[in-house]
């Protein structure tokens, strides 16, 4: 293959690091140039741009932030950065999360020597592994309500609700989503600010907007 495929491995497990990094060796077309115990050390220590490897071996399941938190903070500060995410729990949708917050691919941690050479390889030429999964993912509507709900946006009901009334046809006020709820104004107030951080909007057409988008409610309800 010519020059040697860069790497680094962010894994809070020293055992599965230095064997993956053994395993990478002995392939003989990558190098592995940096190693992180967790999400917290790699972000402390991220090279500048020019610096960065080919590709991150990404573990997801690490103690203070796991793969997709690690995933979030880099997409803000170096979005060019390419990740392969590893799990031993690699459901639908931790694929499309992974996807949607930067990830190029993912990996069960059962993986052959096979797979993972074949799987950095497609992310290095190609930009992604597995696209075409997550496309079929992205286009099946059950599993993107599965993951809107319970994981990737982890929303109370409290604040569903308060989705689905900021989007309502009738285009209620605040103090009317507030009776709707059952709630006070400071109560609901207190919930939207708690949105807002959440997903990042700033306004309620912000609310309305992501939550169309990513098909938290429907257009109308």
């Amino acid at each position: 293959m010519g020059k040697k495929i860069s790497l680094g491995i962010i894994d809070d497990h020293d055992i599965v690091r230095k064997g993956i990094k053994e395993l990478l060796h002995n392939m003989g077309d990558f190098e592995v140039i940096e190693e992180h115990a967790n999400g917290v050390a790699f972000l402390n220590n991220m090279p500048e741009k020019s610096k960065l490897p080919d590709l991150y071996l990404l573990d997801y399941s690490m103690p203070m932030m796991n793969g997709i938190e690690v995933l979030k903070e880099v997409k803000k500060i170096a979005p060019d950065a390419k990740f392969l995410l590893l799990t031993q729990h690699l459901d639908d949708p931790l694929k499309v999360n992974a996807y949607d917050n930067g990830a190029r691919g993912f990996l069960n941690k059962t993986c052959t020597a096979q797979q993972l050479d074949s799987s950095i390889k497609n992310v290095v030429r190609t930009g992604y592994d597995n696209f075409d999964e997550i496309l079929k993912l992205l286009r099946n509507k059950n599993s993107l309500k599965e993951l809107n709900d319970k994981q990737q946006y982890d929303l109370t009901d409290r604040e569903l609700q308060l989705l689905e009334l900021v989007c309502h046809e009738n285009e209620y006020t605040y103090q009317q989503i507030a009776d709707q709820m059952n709630l006070s104004i400071k109560s609901v107030d207190a919930c939207r600010a708690q949105l807002f951080q959440k997903i990042g909007v700033k306004s309620k057409v912000g609310l309305v907007l992501y939550s169309f988008h990513h098909k938290l409610t429907q257009p109308f309800n």
